[in-house]
């Protein structure tokens, strides 16, 4: 399973756990990080601005280039598709950030329309003007950076909302996992959708999901869209499992359809704890890599060999939570990872 492999290029942050690795979709060696104080339990935030850079013997560094302080913990953080230089992050104190990396001290604008902590934050990478944030307050809200107040809101869920995400394949579907233990797809061309005359989205929140799956009896933390599949999903959380759902049913739906369902195609057992985090491989179909309590970070593939295991690879440098994994754009098979220890983890799988 495992091969000889070079050791990680590795960053510590002492004083700052992490939360959220995301690498530029426009720049191979540039990497954001979502931290906290006191493992985001109380106190203040951190986004760490990291880059790659050549070392001794082809070995990769790691370095920080620039960070920003906080007033609140930041647990997410995502890269403009529009403009290279600017993302967003998700605060504990409900707030959403907005920063252009060549302006120093303070984000260029902030939203604050959440009533609990912003967990996640992703940006559309088909309507590459649009982003959206996930909450502890339930909501699930649709931006774009040039407006004051949200473009859509809605209530997803009825307890805390993990994380919510873009179809990569169609622009106005939302898949979202919750504390119920539930992934919800949306779809904001639905009928439900239009405002009449005297209503908007921002009054009055919708929450009609095209498709409901009842995809574990705890709570879901993290979930994924297949790059390649349509409609394919993988989803983990505390239950250990990291499973993989066939959705289409939510494409078929009539326009007023709202149904339960979803085929879990695939249960992926090994982790010792909680996984909090799950994300597909930008290249490969059937590759995926999550991130769990144990400490480890795991690649998996859904296509085994006859004979062979599902996983392919376990990272176990980290010496607290792995909150954080991602596939690099665009040198296939190179990943971060990044946990509660403070490190930052790049390496190839």
């Amino acid at each position: 399973m495992n091969i000889s492999r070079e050791p990680p290029a590795a960053l510590q942050t002492p004083g700052f756990a992490h939360y959220s690795v995301a690498w530029s979709p426009f720049h191979n060696t540039r990497i954001a990080l979502a931290s906290a104080a006191n493992f985001g339990l109380v106190g203040n935030g951190r986004l760490h601005l990291v880059s790659l850079f050549p070392g001794p013997g082809g070995a990769s560094g790691v370095k920080i280039d620039k960070y920003y302080e906080t007033q609140d913990a930041l647990y997410d953080v995502a890269w403009s598709e529009i403009h290279e230089n600017q993302l967003v992050a998700g605060s504990g104190d409900g707030s959403i950030k907005l920063w252009d990396v060549m302006l120093n001290d303070f984000p260029i604008r902030t939203w604050h329309e959440h009533t609990r902590e912003v967990f996640s934050v992703d940006w559309s990478n088909l309507k590459k003007d649009t982003f959206l944030s996930s909450s502890w307050d339930g909501n699930v809200k649709v931006w774009t950076p040039e407006r004051p107040r949200s473009v859509t809101t809605l209530q997803a869920h009825s307890s805390c909302v993990y994380q919510a995400l873009f179809s990569p394949h169609e622009p106005d579907i939302i898949a979202t996992c919750s504390t119920d233990g539930t992934i919800k797809i949306f779809d904001l061309r639905m009928p439900a959708y239009a405002a009449g005359p005297m209503t908007n989205t921002f009054t009055n929140p919708v929450s009609a999901a095209v498709l409901t799956v009842p995809a574990s009896g705890s709570e879901l933390l993290s979930l994924d869209w297949n790059k390649y599949k349509p409609f394919v999903i993988a989803s983990a959380g505390v239950d250990k499992m990291v499973r993989v759902w066939d959705c289409r049913m939510a494409s078929t739906m009539p326009p007023s359809g709202q149904a339960v369902g979803g085929i879990c195609e695939i249960q992926l057992p090994g982790h010792e704890y909680a996984v909090r985090k799950v994300q597909w491989s930008p290249h490969r179909a059937d590759i995926l890599v999550t991130g769990s309590y144990d400490m480890t970070c795991r690649v998996w593939t859904t296509n085994p060999v006859p004979g062979g295991s599902h996983i392919l690879h376990i990272h176990d440098p980290h010496t607290e939570f792995v909150a954080g994994c991602g596939w690099s754009l665009y040198d296939e098979g190179l990943l971060a990872s990044c946990g509660w220890d403070g490190r930052l983890d790049v390496f190839r799988a």
